[in-house]
């Protein structure tokens, strides 16, 4: 696929109001914001994390796998807190960029969300809980992704340390995914930042069946997806809109999985040159993981996360990264010591400019 620009299909949220309406939400947002340079482009909020009554240890995926990284980094002294940048919540009109009203009135019924988290006492809860315990931390969770875009401009790299749903489009949520975070991010980058490319690197285990599908037939959008395809979300609709597709067998190994990612950057390479590159890092690649079923070490993940770093870094493309997916109480440590990789090999700083002479 070239970077010839073509629009996509409007989503049903814009049909009426048009692209005018999409923009002047955009413009109108408060996600964007200036960061002081003290801070290091490292977004995170305490209000990420999850937890409501234990109901939510139903679900394999560890929802206080975010604030772990953090404490990881913090403990470690490669990280301090006080220069981690805390984003604003998404509001209504802030997902209405992406989103339908329908969808997000569905949103108001605990039965509707509890499928998409496939944590089914959620459908017991009064709605008004199920926002405050479930929904807002989401909702931080998609403005620290839309606010990345704007940091990996300016600084050449950011990490949101959540965000990542991949399985959710503009109509419809699934896989613990409520919100489109990643079209979100990138629709605010064509406006905000005037982009006109941008590749998605999609590593999480699971398909990315949510993007491919906000971004048919979009030209400006290159999607480059490695995932099993014995598992979910077995999307054949939305994988015709994957540019460039690695399908994995259940039980591929570190060695066999490092050596596909590296040809399938060799091609994106020569297929697309974005001026934004969006990296959902899901750990559910690991050996021993209940969902992805793949056989990668932890080791593998840190030279994974290095050669998509490198990869935009000798191209001078800035990059954010979103952790995505990750099913075992392992993956918070992994995450952590790839980020301390990416700064000893100079990567990512995770000393503010302003500190440095």
């Amino acid at each position: 696929m070239s970077s010839a620009s073509s629009s996509a299909p409007l989503p049903k949220s814009q049909e009426t109001g048009g692209v005018s309406l999409r923009r002047s939400r955009i413009l109108s947002s408060k996600l964007y914001f200036d960061v002081p340079l003290p801070k290091v482009p490292v977004i995170y909020s305490s209000s990420y994390d999850i937890a409501f009554f234990g109901i939510e240890k139903m679900h394999p995926f560890d929802s206080s796998k975010w604030g772990r990284i953090c404490q990881f980094l913090i403990k470690e002294s490669v990280l301090d807190k006080n220069r981690l940048v805390e984003p604003l919540e998404a509001s209504r009109d802030d997902l209405l960029v992406v989103h339908s009203e329908s969808y997000l009135s569905s949103l108001r019924r605990s039965l509707t969300v509890s499928i998409i988290m496939e944590v089914p006492p959620v459908a017991l809860l009064p709605n008004w809980l199920v926002q405050q315990k479930a929904l807002y931390p989401f909702r931080k969770q998609v403005g620290g992704s839309i606010l990345a875009a704007k940091l990996a401009i300016e600084r050449g790299w950011a990490i949101n340390v959540g965000g990542g749903f991949h399985h959710c489009s503009a109509e419809k949520g699934g896989g613990f995914c409520v919100y489109a975070d990643i079209s979100l991010c990138i629709h605010f980058a064509f406006v905000r930042l005037n982009m006109s490319r941008v590749m998605i690197i999609d590593l999480d285990a699971h398909q990315g069946n949510g993007h491919e599908t906000d971004f048919a037939n979009d030209g400006r959008v290159y999607i480059l997806d490695m995932y099993n395809a014995g598992i979910y979300p077995f999307d054949f609709e939305a994988k015709r809109y994957i540019d460039q597709k690695v399908e994995l067998v259940s039980g591929t190994k570190t060695e066999d999985y490092l050596a596909q990612l590296d040809r399938a950057l060799e091609v994106a390479k020569s297929n697309f040159d974005p001026e934004l590159i969006v990296y959902n890092a899901g750990t559910d690649i690991l050996e021993g993981d209940p969902l992805g079923r793949l056989r990668v070490s932890p080791d593998g993940v840190t030279v994974r996360d290095e050669k998509v770093f490198r990869f935009a870094k000798e191209r001078s493309t800035p990059l954010l990264m979103l952790t995505s997916g990750g099913y075992m109480k392992s993956s918070a440590r992994v995450i952590a010591d790839s980020i301390i990789n990416l700064s000893k090999k100079n990567l990512i700083s995770l000393d503010s400019p302003s500190s440095r002479k």
